[in-house]
């Protein structure tokens, strides 16, 4: 890795990115699941019990610390492209750390949720 992509502005544009085909490789299993709603109930029920399993659990927590991610990330995009912005370091460096510790903090929310 170059020398210039050591760096946590790099490291956003690369979660970003990340994040981002994570969601859209999720988007066909939604889909689908919310497909089964249109074919009964007993197709649903089926498929609510099979996400009360751990790894599913794992998995819903995962996509909402990428969903997090994503969107916080996403955010500071629109706010480089659009607000005065400084050169290095500062805000920069800290909206990166900040949105990590968001979407982690959301994600843990989130488990908080499923599992009481």
């Amino acid at each position: 890795m170059t020398e210039h992509r050591i760096n946590l502005s790099y490291l956003a544009f690369l979660m970003h990115r990340l994040s981002g085909l994570a969601l859209v490789c999720f988007l066909p299993f939604h889909f689908l699941v919310l497909g089964l709603g249109l074919e009964g109930e007993a197709a649903l029920d089926d498929m609510l019990v099979f996400t009360q399993q751990p790894l599913v659990k794992f998995g819903e927590w995962v996509l909402v610390v990428l969903f997090s991610l994503h969107l916080l990330l996403g955010l500071r995009v629109l706010v480089i492209e659009w607000a005065p912005w400084p050169q290095q370091g500062g805000l920069r460096s800290g909206w990166v750390v900040i949105a990590g510790l968001i979407a982690l903090a959301l994600g843990w929310l989130f488990l908080d949720g499923v599992m009481s």
